[in-house]
């Protein structure tokens, strides 16, 4: 596979690669096939990660964090997927990548000092909560809505395929304010804590893959959140979350990135060894011509994740590059898998193999933070 990291990454950088490799395969591989029976991560996960200052990659210094730029998101989210359990992955990428970056963005000094510290430190794991029933994509067709009352908004309504919703104690939510409102306007983001009553959550969903991230419904029922727990400005919540979309797309491109090089390296390894037709199957022309079209084709777009990395780490958009490594990475991904299973033959089929489960956690993420259609579409405004 093409190696970026001496064209693009500081020693910083590589150090975080090195350390979160190094976690990885002593601490999360050896005992993940366990939590994926078990439906969800464990907390003490979150804390270790925290104590090694593993969670807060982007967060600022002041709050625990490292305060890397979007070179070291990518760094984070490649190890994160090479790691193969997409489930491990998606817990982590939630709480660490997608959420806190919400509140880091648009929470005032006080709410920073409340809320980045615990979730930097895994003392609390945090979640996105925005997808709704009939929603999907479509943002603005959310119903969930927040109506002031004194100091506090009363919240009705339901969130639905919100990863840590069982394990998690801070959800980031965006609900209708603004009932009068035409399109993305009238909508705003709130911090919320699980534990005040009329929030509650449903049983957890039974997923094909990433088993060790749980997922569940969540339900406000006149659920009363304070005022002071409103992040940004009332009826901007959709502009808000839409600032930190370029980053949740490069890092869904990273996982994806590192996912589809597990599998070709795995791969590679049986198809080298596996003796068949008088050698190994590495001898045989087609196969060796999928595999070195698919590293062709996940180095080229490896290369438009990095570049657009550097564009965003010296403060550019990269709003349409960002849309395209989305749109391309996800898919991309489902072919490597899927080529890789078929060269595992029956047993690239059976459970507990690395090459099965990548095969069942890959398909995610043409789906979450965007489906590829709508990706496209997006690309196509844009040029």
């Amino acid at each position: 596979m093409i190696d970026l990291d001496e064209q693009y990454l500081s020693g910083e950088h590589k150090e975080l690669r090195a350390q979160l490799r190094k976690f990885i395969a002593a601490e999360i591989v050896p005992a993940a096939a366990a939590w994926e029976n078990l439906g969800t991560l464990p907390h003490a996960v979150f804390a270790r990660m925290g104590e090694l200052g593993l969670l807060g990659v982007s967060m600022p210094e002041a709050f625990g964090g490292a305060d890397f730029d979007t070179l070291g998101t990518v760094v984070f989210g490649e190890e994160l997927g090479r790691s193969g359990f997409g489930g491990f992955m998606s817990a982590i990428s939630d709480h660490a990548d997608i959420t806190a970056p919400v509140i880091k963005r648009n929470g005032t000094p006080e709410q920073l000092q409340r809320w980045l510290p615990d979730i930097i430190a895994g003392r609390r794991i945090a979640g996105l909560a925005v997808t709704e029933p009939g929603g999907g994509s479509d943002l603005v067709r959310m119903k969930t809505t927040a109506v002031r009352d004194g100091d506090h908004y009363v919240l009705n309504g339901q969130k639905t395929f919100i990863t840590n919703a069982l394990s998690g104690e801070i959800f980031v939510t965006v609900a209708r304010t603004d009932p009068e409102a035409k399109g993305a306007a009238g909508f705003s983001l709130f911090v919320i804590e699980k534990g005040a009553p009329g929030f509650t959550t449903g049983a957890p969903f039974s997923k094909t893959g990433w088993s060790s991230s749980d997922m569940s419904d969540l339900f406000f029922d006149d659920f009363r959140v304070p005022a002071a727990n409103l992040l940004g400005e009332e009826g901007r919540g959709f502009y808000l979350m839409m600032q930190g979309i370029e980053n949740e797309r490069l890092s869904i491109g990273a996982q994806c990135v590192g996912m589809a090089e597990r599998a070709i390296e795995i791969t590679l390894d049986h198809l080298k060894q596996r003796q068949a037709y008088r050698g190994t199957l590495w001898d045989l022309q087609v196969i060796r011509h999928d595999i070195a079209r698919l590293v062709s084709e996940l180095s080229a777009a490896k290369l438009l994740l990095y570049h657009a990395a550097v564009k965003k780490s010296r403060g550019e958009s990269v709003r349409l590059e960002a849309t395209m490594v989305k749109a391309t990475l996800p898919e991309l991904l489902k072919r490597v898998v899927d080529v890789c299973v078929q060269h595992h033959g029956a047993s690239g089929y059976m459970r507990g193999t690395e090459i099965e489960r990548l095969g069942r956690d890959a398909r995610p993420h043409s789906l979450g933070g965007g489906a590829s259609a709508v990706m496209l579409d997006e690309v196509a405004k844009l040029l």
